[in-house]
């Protein structure tokens, strides 16, 4: 695998027609400087604006992955991206007049054949590789669809197929190195039912397909009165038949297992909207769009978990994410306020996970109450809310310059006495995130016995910088 991150030599353009829209439409790629990953830019529309390939914005998963920013869009990029990853591209413009890219020959190897001609240019600056640590598993048991990501030091992906038809059968490939896309993946075309054409013909679809563009398999009986209606929707000239092995005209696959390739071509391009390359095995069964892009979500929030604790962690401690200094420096509050000691799991937008040790050092035991010392449940809360303030932590572009403060606490409940020498665990869980209102729901466990919980609302506002005094 490359160490360093690429780009593009110079600009290279490829046209042609999209598969749902048929609309006519130019790409053009372009070099972009380092950390700038890949964007694709409307030249259609005015101010020429920008969607990341990132998972944050997948709209649609219908017939393809279409990415989306307000009312601005661009249909099916999987194979694009799909073409960028496979040449281990990391910056790059994709300047669009369009919505929809050329569909080609239903492969990724027009936009291959494009970016080869502009030449890969490694850059100064080191990949940003995801290194997955532990398994990340996707599952969706009613349609029998598992992805997995297990950890290794290089990248491999094996998919399985298995649609139940006779005609396509149950498949399997393998791709144990991106050196391999370019020959072994690369023009694989896409596939799909003879039911699903009608279909998407039918809801006003496909307007660019053909079958110069896609593998059509058989799933029905047909007549000749049934071919024939059947050419009539996809505008083809010739009279359609049935071949021996299930496809429409003499088809003649590229591989004898195309279609699971192009199966692993769709999940290369759908995981490019992590934002970052991985070290990692990929195993897919029965993959498509919609569980290809949960589960790139579920790897992009890893990604942003360990970028996060890369940020502040500067020691890597066994089962610790934020020790105290890394709490310190990510929280404003000290001393007697600090009421977190570490914080030992962590999910973006999810969960997290606290630990307060409770001493008879603390300053509140003094008066609270002398001779029966207790912690007041009001800082049981406290230190819940400050666990929740580095959960916000990845809503927050500038955190340092932010404060969270309290707008409610509902359904407040203490169920036993917490002393010293216990060690309060503290769970915390984002429930609502909306602008600058979040809104969590905490527990407080000590030895495992729940002894606090609340509702919390708290509302991000501006740190007003302290004043100095002119005297």
């Amino acid at each position: 695998m490359l160490e360093h991150q690429c780009t593009i030599q110079e600009p290279v353009s490829y046209s042609g027609t999209g598969l749902h829209t048929g609309a006519q439409c130019t790409l053009t790629f372009k070099p972009a400087a380092e950390n700038y990953g890949i964007r694709f830019v409307r030249t259609d529309l005015g101010g020429n604006p920008e969607i990341p390939a990132i998972v944050d914005y997948v709209v649609d998963v219908s017939r393809g992955t279409t990415l989306g920013h307000g009312d601005i869009k661009v249909y099916t990029v999987e194979h694009v991206l799909a073409a960028v990853a496979g040449l281990q591209i990391d910056n790059l413009v994709i300047e669009i007049d369009g919505i929809e890219p050329p569909v080609g020959d239903g492969s990724a190897m027009p936009f291959v054949e494009a970016l080869q001609r502009a030449g890969v240019q490694k850059q100064e600056a080191l990949k940003d590789y995801l290194i997955i640590d532990r398994a990340i598993q996707f599952s969706n048991p009613d349609k029998e669809i598992d992805i997995v990501a297990l950890p290794l030091d290089d990248f491999r992906m094996t998919v399985m197929v298995d649609y139940k038809n006779p005609a396509l059968g149950s498949q399997h490939t393998g791709m144990f190195s991106l050196d391999e896309f370019v020959g072994e993946f690369a023009s694989s075309r896409t596939f799909c039912f003879l039911t699903e054409v009608e279909a998407l013909h039918d809801a006003g679809l496909i307007k660019g397909g053909s079958l110069d563009n896609a593998v059509v398999i058989v799933d029905r009986d047909m007549t000749r009165e049934d071919l024939d209606a059947i050419g009539k929707k996809l505008n083809v000239d010739q009279n359609i038949h049935l071949n021996d092995h299930g496809f429409l005209n003499d088809i003649t696959l590229r591989y004898k297992n195309e279609p699971s390739r192009h199966k692993l071509l769709d999940l290369l391009g759908d995981l490019t909207l992590v934002g970052v390359p991985l070290k990692a095995q990929i195993l897919a069964a029965r993959p498509g769009h919609a569980s290809n892009v949960e589960f790139a979500r579920m790897i992009r929030k890893l990604y942003l978990e360990k970028r996060l604790v890369k940020k502040f962690q500067h020691e890597r401690k066994q089962g610790i994410v934020f020790d105290i200094n890394a709490i310190s420096e990510i929280l404003p509050h000290r001393y007697p306020f600090l009421l977190v000691d570490k914080i030992v799991s962590l999910e973006i937008d999810g969960k997290i996970v606290g630990i307060k040790n409770v001493t008879m050092n603390e300053p509140f035991f003094q008066g609270h109450f002398p001779g029966m010392p207790v912690m007041p449940g009001v800082l049981m809360i406290e230190a819940m809310a400050q666990c929740g303030g580095i959960l916000m932590l990845n809503t927050l572009e500038n955190p340092k310059e932010k404060l969270a403060f309290f707008s409610t606490i509902d359904n407040a409940k203490f169920r036993r006495p917490v002393v010293p020498g216990d060690q309060l665990v503290m769970e915390v869980e984002m429930t609502n995130k909306r602008r600058n209102i979040i809104q969590m729901r905490g527990r407080a466990f000590v030895d495992g016995d729940l002894v606090a919980e609340a509702d919390m609302m708290a509302a991000i506002v501006d740190k007003v910088p302290a004043k100095k005094n002119d005297a």
